[in-house]
């Protein structure tokens, strides 16, 4: 596994409640564009239609070797999930108000995958409590680091 980006505000921003791991189609320039490391998924989010999965909003930058025929960079792009789980997640979405967010993307074996989530989002109380969290930790680290 290799991985090309990740949405690092995603775990600010959202509970991540469960992970999953969706194929994406995709053009050939979009593929030679990935390798060359033009992409983002930070602002990028899913929805779901009609029993297939989208991830709009995902930036893919344009291949500078491509023709006429290069793709656009912010395009829809269907995600490859079985039925049963986009049934079951778009019925969470639906009932208990998450949503569905990308975590990162990366490479197995030619294969470009990412893995979504379904997350709920922090109030701003949450984000200061994580931020203490995540100090704290760092502090007994350091603490840790200097007695030995």
């Amino acid at each position: 596994m290799k991985l090309i980006c990740q949405n690092k505000k995603a775990s600010y921003d959202y509970f991540i409640l469960d992970k999953l791991e969706a194929g994406i189609k995709l053009t050939g320039t979009e593929i030679k564009a990935i390798r060359a490391g033009k992409i983002n998924i930070n602002d990028a989010y899913i929805i779901t239609k009609t029993n297939k999965v989208y991830i709009l909003n995902m930036y893919i930058g344009k291949y500078d070797l491509g023709n006429i025929f290069n793709h656009d960079e912010r395009r829809s792009r269907e995600l490859l999930l079985n039925k049963k789980e986009i049934r079951k997640w778009e019925a969470k979405v639906n009932t208990e108000g998450v949503t569905i967010i990308p975590l990162k993307a990366y490479f197995v074996d030619a294969l470009v995958k990412i893995e979504i989530a379904l997350a709920k989002g922090k109030n701003k109380g949450d984000k200061r409590e994580s931020l203490k969290e995540r100090e704290s930790q760092l502090q007994i680290k350091k603490a840790m680091k200097n007695r030995f």
